[in-house]
This record gives structure tokens, C-alpha cells and sequence, in this order.
């Protein structure tokens, strides 16, 4: 017989790492709330016939946002054998705010204290067993990071959830309340099951008119209300509150101990610095700076150069440095085998030409990408990316945006996808579409080839280049959020930010290194996927065309009368105001469209084999230097960054606006800004080189515009009738 468990909790009390423990899964892990934003499931690795359901983290069964609303239907229509509650230990008093709702549900409740080794480390110590009797059931202590106590947690909840006792809540509010509490049990007669009774009384006398929507037959309880707000001088949904916070305070003085109750964490030392209003965002562009320059153009473009030169070049490696241990790169040993079985010509081009030029391109900037994601974990695990949730709050609100917005933009530098659909997480409609439409600015792990590119082909691999496009990214959200608001579709003060800050904690190496290997598996799976789709249909279309009335395989001598050639030369037309009028390279960003490591990808098929293809910009870069200035690459870089992004992103956009017009009007908008940043930069630039045309006079004009939209006072640009742009959303 199947038995469910489910696990509940507060945000950052460790649900899903305890998740991914006992079942082996690998859901994201994050130090923010919204990470989980639907219901996961999975089964218990020491039992199969065990399902485990990961909720989002909430605060409370009252359904204020999305997550709670997902938690409470689960908990009460699947109605699991067992609840998992989860609690940080360190912020016991907070978490036990849930168990006293989860101990109403009537189903049986095992406490998991989490962050027990934290506990123990700040001196304090808190009673297992007057926890667990104070609300009748077990608690015991784990640690879901270090994986300690979560096998006995698991036992206890299978256990309870073999016998099949109904749980009756133990803990009791004050007189008055249980009154009241008990007049509307018996009004709700038989319309819930008795063990259910209490939890749809409290949420009655709370005017949840979710419950009254969703279960018909329920008394009316206005009396009740009125009488306990008269005796408390209070609103009901307070007195309910402040019970809660009395049982909660009466559990605590009789299980937690404190070592020390006035001095300052070390977390508390540490965010008096990272978190100061004045140095806050210096030391996060710092960190950030730091960050790419480690992944791009240090260790990452170290080992990205070795495996472009080594595996997919011609020079091959000496393993542990000694010359009679000479291993060959991939590119001369295939074709070598390829010529010795006399493989066919177009067969043998495919491979060499195709696909090895065209997915070892993307493959050869797998360790960049590595080093990324692993910077990348250990500012998320150790606690310091929460903080920087805050610290944006205070610059996005004077935009504009909510700080809930930077939650999806800090997951989508993973990957565009997992951030918009987190974007649901943010109950304000116009600032969820705002969040959608920007999240994709900055660099998720498919633009970094492309950043590693640019910096190390036409800058030298100079430091600031990376930087530069993350900033470049941020600079365009927090102008889209000014510019945005001027528009009636999405104008209003952005939603209150209020989230918790975890305590710092140094992250284990297993963290970090899993964290890491979860995400750059995903790009190394689409470069063996839509990435190869994508080469093989570039490599066919440049090389057969038409040659003096014949149709006919090219050479690369030839590819200039290829179909890819004469559809790129059409496409290129409308690229040339920004700089880079090239064919190759108009092909190039429009199959990025289909996924950004096709950009690169692209570029190793059509401008030469892989041998070609290193960082440090010599021989096939050498070629495409001579196709586009510096400034023109740059120009490339930012429209690559900015426009519309790859077609699953496009895909999420789409389900999450859940209206075309919507749709529409964001891939519009971000294809336009793209085109017009790009626009500026080149032709702006130019004027550097004694160049003025009519470009540079459109450039200024835009920049004009968009810095006329941006200072003009709203009830103004209301006035011009600018802001009454609107959309269906229907």
C-alpha cells in the first residue's frame, strides 16, 4: 500500500534539500522563497512505496499568495497520511506559527527541527521531547544539509502513517476563542469530517472566503465574529494571530534555551557591512566583477582554452605533462578514421565540418560556464544572494519594480525558463508581466559562449568585457521598469518585498559541486540536442547551393553561393545600421533565436573548423575580425543579450502571459530595445573614429526619446496620452 508524506514548512527551512535527500531527486535549491512555486513529488529511495510531496514554503495556511494557495489545496483534497513539518531551529519561534495551523488539519504531524548543527553552534538547546508533547506527536532533530536525522524522520513519519490514527489537535487558544471555536463546530454538523472541524471553524471566524468558495453547506458565523471582536476590541483575523503567537510563545519558554539572547550572530556582524546602504552595492558589483572575471577570463577561460586547443583542436594534450603520454584532439582522429573506411564526402564533412565544428564550439565553453555555476552556488548557498534580494528592493522600488522581480532575474542566470516561471511567485499583475518581459536581460549560461567570444576574439580577453554585460543586463531591466510604468497596462506602485534573511553558513563542497553539475548537465544535454538539430540544418543549408547553373556540394570557398548565404544576405540588410551587415553573422543571431549556443555554434561551422576555435581569438577569429570592427562585436554581444530569447524561453513567456497579445507585446518589446541599444552603441561609437551618418543622427534621436521617457513625470506623460497603452487581457 502507497503512503504519502508530505513536507511542509516555512521559506528556507530546508524542505527541499531534505527533499532531494530522501528521495535522490534534484529539484533546485535556493536561499529564497519562491524557488518551489508548485507542488513536487518523488519517492523515498529506502522505500519505493513511499511518495514524498515538496510543498512551497509558506508562513501560514491562510491564502495570501500562490504558494500557500498550492500547499493548502494539497494538504486538504489529497489529504497525504502524514505531514513532514520542517522547522528551522535557529528561527524556531517563527516556523512554529505553521505547525499550530498544520496541527488543525487532522492529519498526523511529525516535526523535523532542522539546522541543528547551527543551533548547537550559537550555544543553545532545545528540548525534543517538551516540543513533541507539547502538540501531542514526535520531534526530532536533523540536519537536512549534512543529512543527519533525516532517515529517522522518514521511519517516524512512515510509521505514523501505518497506523491510521486520527490526530485531534492538542494545543487550545483562551477561553473566548475556544467558545466561539466550538459554537461554529457545531454549526458545521456533519458538512467536514469531525477531525477536520476545528481548522474550517478557525478559518471561518477568519473570513477565508476561499473555504466558503470551494465548500458549499457552511454556516454563517457573522455572530461569532462580531461577539469575539466586541470582547477583544479586534479584528477576528488578529485575535486569531495573536492566540497563535501565545501558544507559540508558551511551547518555547518550555523547550528552547538561549546561551546568549543579546549579542549579535555573526550573520548579524556581517550584514551591518554587506547590507549597509552606502557600501551594499558596491560590494555586490565587486563580488559580481569578481565572479566573471574568475569564470571568463581567468580559470574558466584557462581550462576553455585547453579543452578549444586540446580537445577540439589539433594540438591534442600530454597527460601529467609528458610527451611520450600524447593524447590526440578529437578533430584530426575522426577525420583520420573517417578517410581510412573511405567515408562519403558529404557524410564526412557533416561530421567534421558539422558536427563537431558546430557542437564542439558550444562544448568548448563548458568549463566557463562550470566555473559560473559554481561562484554562482556559493553565494547562493552560503546566504549572501538573499541579501542581495534586499538590497536590489530598495534601488528597483525607486523604478519602478517590486524586489520580488529579482528573484526570477537571479534564478535566470541559470536559465531564462526556471526564472519566468518563478515570476508567478508575485501576486501583483503588472509587475509579474513587467518581471516577465525583463527577466531574460540578463545573461543566463546559453549567452556566456557568446560574452566568452566577443571578450576573447576582438578585446583580448579583457576583463571588463563579461562585467560589463551582466551590468548592461541589470542597466536594461531597471530602465525597462522606469520606462514601462509610464504605460497605462503597467502603472501603479510596485507590491511590498518582505522576505527573510538566512543565516550565513559556509556551503559544503557536495553542494556546490551537485548545484554545478546540475545545471551545466542541462547545457551539455541541449548541446547534444537542439544545438545538434541546429548544426546539422546549418552545416546542409551552407553547403549545397548552385554554381554556375548546377546544384552541387560547396566548399567553403564556395559558400558564398549556398542557400544560407542568400537567405543571410536578405536578413543581413537590416542588421547593417548596427555594424555587423555580415551574412554570418545575421545567420548566426537569428538561429540563437532557437537556442543562444546555436550563436556560437553557427560561428564554427561557417567560419572554419574547430581547430580554429580558441579563446584567444587566433586564426578562424583572426577571419571573422576582418568581418567586423571591435565596436561592431560589441554591438552584437549587447543585441544577443537583449532581444527575444531562445525558443523555450519564448515557450514560458508565452504560458505565463497566457494571453498572444501579451506574448506579442513582450518578445516586441525586447526585440526593439535590442535593436536600439545595439543601434546606439555602434553608431555612437563611431563618432570616435570620425564617422557621422545617418545612423548616428537616428541613434541620437532614440537616445533622446528614451531619456525623454524616462525623466518625464508620469501625470505628463498621461497627459500626452502615452501611458494609455493598454492590452486585453483577456
Amino acid at each position: 500500500m502507497s503512503i504519502r508524506i508530505a513536507l511542509a514548512g516555512n521559506p528556507n527551512s530546508g524542505k527541499t534539500t531534505l527533499f532531494n535527500a530522501l528521495t535522490g531527486s534534484n529539484q533546485y535549491v535556493g536561499n529564497w522563497p519562491g524557488v518551489t512555486v508548485e507542488k513536487k513529488e518523488g519517492r523515498l529511495k529506502s522505500d519505493r512505496q513511499v511518495k514524498i510531496g515538496d510543498t512551497p514554503g509558506i508562513y501560514s495556511l491562510s491564502p495570501y499568495t500562490l504558494e500557500e494557495v498550492v500547499a493548502r489545496n494539497y494538504l486538504l483534497q489529497e489529504r497525504p497520511e502524514v505531514i513532514l513539518n520542517i522547522i528551522d531551529g535557529t528561527n524556531i519561534e517563527r516556523n512554529l506559527y505553521l505547525t499550530t495551523q498544520l496541527m488543525e488539519l487532522g492529519i498526523p504531524v511529525i516535526l523535523a527541527v532542522n539546522m541543528m548543527d547551527a543551533v548547537e553552534k550559537n550555544g543553545d538547546t532545545i528540548d525534543m521531547k517538551k516540543l513533541g508533547d507539547a502538540f501531542g506527536t514526535v520531534a526530532v532533530p536533523i540536519s537536512a544539509l549534512k543529512g543527519t536525522g533525516i532517515q529517522k524522520a522518514a521511519q517516524l513519519a512512515m510509521e505514523t502513517a501505518k497506523k491510521h490514527k486520527v490526530y485531534h489537535c492538542r494545543h487550545h487558544f483562551s477561553e473566548p476563542v475556544e467558545a466561539a471555536i466550538e459554537q461554529v463546530e457545531g454549526a458545521i454538523g456533519t458538512a467536514v469530517p469531525e477531525e477536520q472541524k476545528r481548522f474550517f471553524a478557525i478559518k471561518l471566524l477568519e473570513n477565508d472566503e476561499k473555504i466558503r468558495e470551494e465548500y458549499a453547506g457552511l454556516p454563517d458565523v457573522s455572530e461569532e465574529i462580531e461577539t469575539l471582536e466586541k470582547a477583544f476590541d479586534d479584528d477576528v483575523e488578529s485575535i486569531i494571530a495573536n492566540e497563535r503567537y501565545q501558544v507559540v510563545s508558551d511551547v518555547i519558554d518550555g523547550c528552547l534555551t538561549r546561551r546568549n539572547k543579546e549579542k549579535l550572530t555573526v550573520s548579524d556582524r556581517i550584514d551591518r557591512v554587506v547590507t549597509n546602504r552606502i557600501a551594499a552595492l558596491p560590494i555586490f558589483a565587486g563580488i559580481m566583477i569578481l565572479v566573471y572575471v574568475l569564470s571568463v577570463t581567468t580559470v574558466g577561460g584557462i581550462l576553455t582554452d585547453w579543452v578549444n586547443d586540446g580537445v577540439f583542436g589539433t594540438d591534442g594534450w600530454n597527460l601529467f605533462g609528458n610527451p611520450n603520454l600524447h593524447v590526440g584532439s578529437l578533430p584530426p582522429l575522426v577525420d583520420a578514421g573517417l578517410d581510412a573506411i573511405n567515408c562519403a564526402p558529404w557524410l564526412h564533412s557533416l561530421i567534421v565540418n558539422g558536427i563537431i565544428a558546430g557542437v564542439g564550439a558550444v562544448l568548448g565553453f563548458v568549463p566557463q560556464i562550470l566555473v559560473l555555476f559554481a561562484c554562482l552556488a556559493f553565494l547562493e548557498s552560503c546566504g549572501y544572494m538573499a541579501r542581495v534580494a534586499f538590497i536590489m528592493d530598495r534601488i528597483f522600488r525607486k523604478f519602478g519594480l517590486s524586489g520580488k522581480s529579482f528573484i526570477p532575474i537571479l534564478i535566470g542566470t541559470g536559465c531564462g525558463v526556471p526564472g519566468i516561471m518563478s515570476s508567478r511567485t508575485i501576486e501583483n499583475d503588472r509587475d509579474r508581466k513587467m518581471t516577465i518581459m525583463t527577466t531574460t536581460f540578463i545573461p543566463c549560461s546559453a549567452k556566456l559562449p557568446i560574452i566568452a567570444l566577443i571578450a576573447g576574439a576582438f578585446f583580448g580577453n579583457a576583463w571588463w568585457v563579461a562585467p560589463s554585460a551582466y551590468f548592461i543586463g541589470g542597466a536594461a531591466i531597471v530602465c525597462s521598469g522606469i520606462l514601462l510604468k509610464k504605460f497605462r497596462a503597467f502603472a501603479g506602485e510596485p507590491a511590498p518585498f518582505v522576505m527573510e534573511l538566512p543565516s550565513y553558513h559556509m556551503p559544503t563542497a557536495g553542494t556546490i559541486l551537485r548545484s554545478m553539475w546540475e545545471r551545466g548537465f542541462s547545457f551539455i544535454k541541449k548541446a547534444g540536442t537542439v544545438i545538434l538539430l541546429a548544426t546539422i540544418l546549418i552545416w546542409a543549408l551552407s553547403s549545397f547551393g548552385v554554381v554556375n547553373g548546377t546544384w552541387q556540394m560547396l566548399d567553403s570557398v564556395d559558400m558564398e553561393n549556398s542557400i544560407l548565404a542568400m537567405i543571410g544576405h536578405r536578413i543581413a540588410i537590416i542588421f547593417r545600421p548596427l555594424g555587423w551587415g555580415n551574412w554570418k553573422f545575421a545567420v548566426a543571431a537569428i538561429t540563437g533565436l532557437m537556442a543562444k549556443e546555436n550563436v556560437v555554434g553557427t560561428f564554427g561551422i561557417l567560419f572554419g573548423h574547430m581547430d580554429s576555435v580558441a579563446e584567444d581569438g587566433t586564426e578562424v577569429w583572426a577571419a571573422v575580425r576582418t568581418a567586423v570592427v571591435p565596436l561592431a562585436a560589441y554591438s552584437y554581444m549587447v543585441f544577443n543579450l537583449l532581444c527575444a530569447p531562445c525558443f523555450a524561453a519564448m515557450g514560458a513567456i508565452r504560458r505565463e502571459m497566457n494571453n498572444p497579445k501579451w506574448f506579442l507585446a513582450a518578445i516586441g518589446y525586447q526585440c526593439l530595445l535590442a535593436y536600439g541599444a545595439a543601434l546606439c552603441i555602434y553608431q555612437i561609437g563611431m563618432l570616435t573614429q570620425g564617422v557621422f551618418g545617418v545612423g548616428t543622427v537616428v541613434a541620437f534621436a532614440i537616445v533622446a526619446l528614451f531619456i525623454y521617457l524616462l525623466v518625464r513625470p508620469y501625470k505628463d506623460v498621461d497627459d500626452m496620452g502615452v501611458s494609455h497603452l493598454s492590452i486585453d487581457a483577456n
